[in-house]
Parts: structure tokens; sequence; C-alpha cells
């Protein structure tokens, strides 16, 4: 079960989370130090070059975490952290592709985080959302890695979350 530890949570192998962002600091903010050992982030919210900021200032490898750019817009980035090509917010099979290939690198005990479910609840379908987590969740479990799902609670409703928190096998509160 999740674990808080000074304003940080952490996971079991193979659990998945859905996480109440907290409003003020970035998501990544508050995970383990251990989860930047092994880290895969779909990022809706911030750029390659911001993350490995974060990861630099936590005392992390940039070179233990890789992203999965979420944007409309066309990016480059030349950094230490690995990257898949971006992907816009509302190309759900894209996402899911991506993930795919880059699931090969997350090990037992690693991590994987979507920053923000927001983003794409804005830009898809919650159906079409909810049938990628269902894809998803699952192939992390059994690779053994940690998934941290975040969502702004505030910003979708009841029923929304209701319905995603029954595919994870906790809700944390990171707020």
């Amino acid at each position: 079960m999740p674990r808080s530890d000074s304003g940080r949570f952490s996971l079991d192998p193979g659990e998945q989370a859905l996480v109440a962002s907290p409003s003020m600091e970035p998501p990544l903010a508050t995970l383990p130090d251990g989860a930047f050992e092994n880290l895969l982030v779909v990022s809706a919210t911030a750029s390659p070059r911001k993350i490995e900021s974060l990861v630099e200032r936590r005392g992390r490898d940039p070179n233990a975490v890789g992203v999965i750019p979420i944007t409309g817009s066309p990016s480059e980035y030349d950094g230490r952290l690995w990257t898949t090509d971006p992907v816009g917010p509302s190309d759900l099979t894209g996402i899911s592709m991506r993930l795919s290939r880059a699931l090969e690198y997350v090990s037992r005990g690693g991590w994987v985080v979507f920053d923000s479910l927001n983003v794409l609840l804005m830009y898809g379908r919650e159906d079409a959302v909810y049938r990628l987590l269902d894809s998803v969740v699952p192939i992390v479990r059994d690779r053994d890695a940690c998934g941290a799902y975040f969502v702004v609670r505030q910003a979708i409703t009841d029923e929304t979350e209701a319905r995603f928190r029954d595919l994870f096998d906790a809700a944390v509160d990171a707020e």
C-alpha cells in the first residue's frame, strides 16, 4: 500500500495508484528518490528540459529517466534523458505505441508516471482515455513496476474519478 515519507509517497513493485496531484508543485516532486533509478514519464505538463532539471535538483541521474513528451507543438531536446518523439495529447494510439516500446526499458521496481490524466481527458473522450489506461495498467503491473497516474481531482467529476479509480490498486492524495 502507498506510504508517505516527508511529503512523498511510495508504492510497492507492481502497485498502481491514481494520485491526486499537488496544486503548487510538479507531480514528480512527490515521488520517492528511488523512483528516479528507473523512471518513465508520460508528460503532458513539463518539457524534457524541465524534467531533467527536476531530476538533477533531486540529485538523481537523468540517464535513468525516459520521457514520452505529450505536446501539440514540435520540440527539440538534446539532453541526458532519453525521449521518444513528441505525440499530441489527442493521439491516444500514438501514446500507446510509444509507451509499449518505452516499457522495454522499465525494470522490476521501476516507475511509470502519467503526470496529467487531465490533459488527456481534455483532448480525448473519457471512454478512450479509460481504454488506454485499462490496457496500460495491467502491463505496468505485470512488469512489477510502480505506476502513478496523476489527476487534478477538482478538475474532474466524482463519476469520472470513481470510474478511473476502479482501474487502480490504490488512490493516493499527494496534495
